[in-house]
């Protein structure tokens, strides 16, 4: 062992020691991320591994994320971040309000979304619904973490292409339905899985229905009944609702298409809890699958 190790071990030690740092500063530190929703900071997971410490705002799957409001303990995180990725596209507008609102962090980087795909506000927020945007945000990811952290550039390559090939899953099982679906009728309470629809290439039915639901407002009586009748003539093969949002309204059109045998699957917001961002969509999509499949 070299002598400058020796000394370099000791001295550490010395300092643990006598209290003048601890063992988590005497270790290369982490690089500190926020990430908005938590399947954003799922995917920076993978792709920093032990080389970052990830905070998730969104990360309860039985809240409405819509409902959420932003604590001090948010504002806080953020002022210690060295990345911070969100959404944007209004889909959580608490973010803009937090950085502004925070002391100002000259090497703090912020990561959105909705630019790097150029989505704006207005448009359909639930951007990692599209099969083309996860690989678009972690490639942005990745790219920053081998600047803030060069050492493991090795590393963070290795991941991103391990992340990249394994989305490939996700493209195929997508490809398979638009081969067997393409132009299908379906419809939905809100437009969570509307890239992914679009993505098929379903016909979507009722979409000012789930405008109104997405923006809080009341469908009107002529967009109610459009739904109803259907759903009650069986015009459409599977109806689509977010779980994480079921209001009267939602319950009462689940009712409809329970009692006249249109197939529904559930979608959500946010990452379940002990799974991967690919678990989650292929579990959906094959969830979509067998509903399809069981529509007579």
């Amino acid at each position: 062992m070299k002598f400058a190790h020796v000394l370099t071990c000791f001295a550490i030690a010395f300092a643990i020691t006598f209290g003048f740092c601890d063992a988590a500063s005497a270790q290369t530190a982490r690089v500190p991320v926020v990430a908005a929703e938590n399947f954003y900071g799922e995917v920076i997971h993978q792709l920093g591994g032990d080389h970052v410490q990830v905070t998730s705002i969104l990360s309860n799957p039985d809240q409405d994320p819509h409902l959420f409001e932003a604590s001090p303990k948010t504002a806080r995180a953020l002022q210690h971040a060295s990345l911070i990725v969100y959404n944007g596209a209004d889909y959580d507008p608490w973010m803009d309000k937090l950085l502004g609102a925070s002391k100002s962090n000259d090497k703090r980087t912020v990561i959105v979304a909705a630019q790097l795909v150029g989505k704006k506000g207005g448009d359909n927020p639930h951007l990692w619904y599209d099969p083309k945007t996860m690989p678009v945000v972690a490639k942005a990811i990745s790219a920053y973490l081998v600047k803030a952290d060069p050492a493991n550039k090795s590393d963070y390559d290795a991941r991103l292409a391990t992340f990249l090939d394994s989305m490939k899953a996700i493209d195929t099982r997508v490809a398979t339905l638009r081969s067997h679906y393409k132009g299908v009728p379906v419809t939905a309470t809100e437009p969570v899985f509307g890239y992914m629809a679009d993505a098929i290439g379903f016909e979507m039915r009722n979409e000012r229905f789930q405008l109104a639901a997405m923006d809080d407002t009341e469908p009107s009586p002529a967009d109610i009944a459009a739904f109803e009748k259907d759903l009650r003539d069986r015009r459409v093969h599977v109806l689509i609702y977010n779980s994480q949002a079921t209001d009267a309204l939602t319950k009462r059109m689940l009712g409809v298409a329970k009692d006249s045998h249109v197939p529904t699957i559930s979608v959500t917001e946010t990452l379940p809890a002990g799974k991967s961002f690919q678990q989650w969509m292929l579990g959906q999509l094959d969830n979509l699958a067998g509903a399809l499949q069981g529509w007579q």
